[in-house]
């Protein structure tokens, strides 16, 4: 699936097409729990050469769906270009090279990830710009970085510091590696009660004086993550996330008036998870205009899959931000396995099979000869194996499937190593087009 759209970055960022190509290749087997056994000893290429249909799959099953994340790229990518921010996702989200493949042909400057293991990753499919959006301070860590840096020209990669602390350790570790090329650095600016970074401007500051001094480092900009200062779309909420981006800015100005991103070629301004990104695009891009050498760059991860829970009501796509709504590309299959009380339904699928941390599932529909017809009621609780759904309407009889809305795509992919990818999960038997590969 890869969609062609207006493009939010400068060219130069990609991916080795050729090595997710060759994830076709790949034989099915026992490994991978969503495959049913007649795939087993085929490759995917031969697999998906045979036509199968969602009535091939057993439950529990997560599915994608191919028109929602083709309208979900297009949407952002134009979104972000029309706001004049580049986009580097949160690869973390999907683990998916596939699906990273997608959002750098469409656009996308680079991609983004949380820690060493994703970066590596991102390294075996040649991604070649990453934000660590995290600091790397192990000593092996930074020096197979080192290596990767001094061996591959066109790899980029820009990492978080949010101490001085932090600052030391990686220049001794790099030091002690014998880096020759210096490691790109975004100060990380952060508040109370958030995640990690810097809690004021006069202790971000110290660390981009740190940075800025460290000759195995380059100070490339400033980093943050409003997302872990405020969790919805209240008038307090936004404040809060208003309040955090005006401090970011601010940040800017006082790291620029002491000259201290003289070294970078361009100064990265990043913030944006998929919750807040056009208070991120209203606030910052005013300093890219003032300041050419300036970019801002959006880091949002879940609107490609979206969903029907926590982004369902927060997104600003969904909550009146100009451009289209986006729209869930995540489902969940489960089947009736019991039905031991009146008005409940136990289905095979539950916490190892589904995400259930920003909301349980949602029951959509049930499956019938004649096709899909809407299912009332709700799941009241989830265990490893089984949800419990309790119905208000029209039963659903046991060895009947249901189909389930998911909320937090984040914690939906990790679940899977392989994902079908359905035509329309709205079809009565979809076809499966696509198998998508997880790295997690």
């Amino acid at each position: 699936m890869v969609i062609q759209s207006k493009a939010s970055g400068p060219a130069g960022s990609g991916i080795d097409a050729a090595r997710v190509a060759a994830l076709a290749d790949e034989r099915l087997d026992w490994r991978f729990k969503a495959v049913p056994a007649a795939a087993s000893g085929l490759t995917v290429a031969e697999y998906l050469a045979t036509g199968p249909t969602l009535d091939d799959f057993g439950t529990p099953l997560l599915t994608l769906d191919a028109g929602a994340m083709a309208h979900n790229l297009r949407t952002m990518a134009d979104w972000a270009a029309e706001a004049g921010v580049r986009l580097a996702p949160h690869g973390k989200t999907t683990m998916a090279p596939a699906l990273w493949r997608d959002q750098l042909e469409a656009g996308a400057w680079a991609i983004t990830l949380a820690n060493l293991p994703q970066l590596r990753v991102a390294r075996a499919f040649g991604v070649r710009r990453v934000l660590l959006a995290n600091s790397l301070l192990d000593a092996a860590g930074l020096a197979w970085l080192a290596g990767e840096l001094d061996a591959d020209p066109e790899f980029s990669v820009s990492c978080w510091v949010d101490s001085v602390q932090s600052v030391e350790l990686m220049d001794r570790a790099l030091r002690a590696a014998g880096a020759r090329r210096p490691v790109e650095v975004l100060v990380e600016l952060g508040g109370p009660g958030g995640r990690t970074g810097a809690r004021d401007l006069e202790s971000a500051l110290q660390v981009a004086r740190a940075a800025y001094g460290a000759d195995t480092l380059r100070l490339s900009g400033l980093g943050g993550y409003e997302g872990a200062l405020a969790h919805d779309a209240t008038a307090a909420g936004l404040a809060t996330v208003e309040r955090y981006l005006e401090q970011l800015a601010a940040l800017h100005g006082l790291v620029r008036a002491e000259g201290l991103f003289g070294q970078a070629a361009e100064v990265v301004l990043t913030a944006g998870g998929s919750a807040y990104f056009d208070q991120v695009a209203r606030v910052l891009t005013p300093i890219a205009r003032a300041h050419p050498d300036t970019c801002v760059v959006l880091r949002a991860g879940a609107y490609l899959v979206h969903d029907d829970g926590f982004y369902r009501g927060i997104s600003p796509l969904v909550r009146g931000a100009e451009g289209g709504p986006l729209r869930s590309a995540m489902h969940g299959w489960a089947r009736v396995v019991s039905r031991p009380e009146e008005q409940l339904a136990l289905l095979d699928g539950g916490k190892r099979d589904f995400p259930y941390d920003e909301g349980l599932p949602e029951p959509q529909s049930v499956r019938t000869a004649d096709g899909l017809r809407k299912l009332t009621g709700a799941v009241t609780a989830v265990n490893d194996q089984h949800a419990f759904l309790r119905e208000a309407g029209e039963l659903a009889p046991v060895g009947a499937v249901v189909r389930l809305g998911l909320s937090h795509p984040c914690t939906a992919f990790d679940k899977w190593t392989l994902i079908p990818v359905l035509d329309d999960a709205d079809r009565a038997n979809p076809r499966v087009v696509d198998l998508v590969r997880t790295f997690f």
